[in-house]
């Protein structure tokens, strides 16, 4: 794109330039696979996920057709290059495509009447918007959140990697978790010292800490963008973290105004 105001496609991807910024999202291809599995004319959802569900093997339910529920998951899978809102849930269906039951089919299209009623949001990136590179980290219990942090620690460095070459400048990559006592096993000497029964893969977060090239702050579990990635959230939660993760809201003619402006 080399003049504001364009407008290009690639791999179904809506890529809209204006004065005020970039918008990136995919509802052509959304309205393409509603059309495609006859839920163009559902009743809309405001949650992609009923709160708290908790999907499992269902070897006792009314099985459905395989390979219609695989493609389903396959197109949803798709959307995520510019809706993080569906990530979570398409994965944890994509769990269970080889024995999909009527449950499960259930739930995937629940997705896809969220998406009926959500079909302009994706992702804005403002003009001028500073490039930072921010981390959050989840668990639920026990040794998960050290695997957690341990995990985003090793993606942290990943992306610093691939990044060097470009202008952007990092110095300590804030790491943001809402377990104080997670923190302080990383940040705390003597509690380090007392912990040496944990394993290596623990130990590296403190190593990414000494170097400077993580810092850990502690987030009220309310702010935590990465819980919208590993639970099905409240109707309030969810769409308090939407805005948070740049996502956005923009029709044809909000994005055409824009361009004209």
């Amino acid at each position: 794109m080399s003049m504001m105001g364009q407008m290009s496609f690639f791999l179904s991807l809506q890529v809209s330039q204006n004065p005020r910024g970039i918008f990136i999202n995919q509802s052509k291809f959304a309205l393409e696979i509603l059309k495609k599995f006859g839920i163009d004319s559902c009743d809309p959802v405001d949650i992609p996920m009923v709160e708290q569900l908790k999907l499992d093997e269902d070897p006792l339910g009314i099985p459905v057709d395989q390979t219609q529920f695989c493609s389903m998951v396959g197109s949803l899978m798709y959307l995520t290059a510019s809706r993080p809102d569906l990530v979570f849930v398409v994965c944890i269906c994509a769990r269970y495509q080889v024995s999909p039951t009527k449950k499960h089919l259930e739930a995937l299209k629940r997705v896809f009447r969220y998406l009926r009623g959500t079909i302009n949001w994706g992702l804005w990136y403002p003009k001028d918007t500073a490039m930072a590179l921010t981390a959050y980290a989840d668990a639920d219990h026990a040794e998960a959140e050290y695997i957690a942090m341990s995990r985003c620690c090793a993606q942290i460095l990943w992306m610093r990697s691939q990044l060097t070459d470009y202008v952007f400048v990092f110095n300590k990559i804030p790491l943001y978790f809402d377990n104080r006592s997670a923190i302080a096993l990383c940040c705390n000497n003597v509690q380090h010292s007392r912990s040496k029964y944990i394993d290596i893969r623990h130990h590296f977060i403190r190593e990414q800490v000494e170097k400077g090239v993580v810092e850990l702050y502690f987030m009220m579990t309310d702010y935590q963008l990465a819980n919208i990635f590993t639970k099905a959230l409240p109707r309030e939660r969810f769409e308090f973290l939407l805005p948070r993760l740049g996502m956005k809201s923009m029709s044809p003619r909000t994005l055409k105004r824009l361009q004209e402006g």
